[in-house]
């Protein structure tokens, strides 16, 4: 099926997504700022830009949307009906350049950590954030 909307509408749509400080990254931000945790945001020397580098913990905070990152099983990941191979192939290599990045973090001696967005909805906010906080003080990389 082809696109619904016009090459220019399309463009602008796309330009309106935010790649930083989305609202389940500012949600993880400032919960962990408020426990007394210094960290840097988007590291350029880091493979892929980390979202959060927490260096007194050698902890990398990755914060994913479920459907550019294709979340599996994840009401939130819903591939598109319209260009859907399009929208897979974009998704695939978001998938890939993630995997990619985070081995190359943890090749270099970085504790890589994910939250996906559905993880921070209300119903599991505060365990989740809970949770991340037990994992990057003990040092825990098991995603």
């Amino acid at each position: 099926m082809a696109d619904v909307h016009e090459p220019e509408v399309r463009s602008y749509n796309m330009s309106r997504i935010k790649g930083k400080d989305t609202k389940p990254e500012m949600l993880v931000r400032k919960f962990l700022h408020a426990r007394g945790f210094r960290y840097k945001l988007h590291d350029k020397k880091l493979p892929g830009k980390p979202d959060i580098v927490l260096p007194k913990y050698n902890t990398i905070v990755q914060v994913h949307g479920c459907f550019w990152h294709g979340h599996e099983g994840c009401n939130y990941y819903v591939v598109p009906k319209t260009r859907t191979q399009w929208w897979l192939d974009k998704i695939t290599t978001n998938k890939r350049k993630d995997r990619e990045n985070e081995n190359k973090l943890i090749d270099i001696g970085w504790n890589v950590l994910t939250v996906f967005e559905c993880e921070l909805k209300s119903g599991n906010r505060q365990q989740t954030l809970m949770r991340l906080i037990k994992r990057i003080t003990n040092g825990d990389s098991s995603n």
